[in-house]
């Protein structure tokens, strides 16, 4: 799963950052009314997020390009 976002453009990592995000709303809303059934998908979503996060930045710097 890590080196899976590595092969994503820029416009990719911005579309799955917001399903990420919305995805881990929603677990965050499990877990208030007590449906949660893995807790540790908490974990792994808020570390996916940061990962995109990352690689975004590094497109801003320039130390990514959409080229291959």
């Amino acid at each position: 799963m890590k080196n899976s976002f590595s092969d994503l453009t820029y416009a990719e990592l911005v579309a799955k950052k917001e399903e990420l995000h919305k995805e881990h709303l929603n677990l965050r809303m499990n877990k208030v009314l007590g449906h949660l059934d893995n807790p540790l998908a908490l974990r792994t979503t808020r570390r996916q997020i940061a990962r995109v996060n990352t690689l975004i930045h590094e497109y801003s710097l320039g130390i990514r390009s959409d080229k291959k």
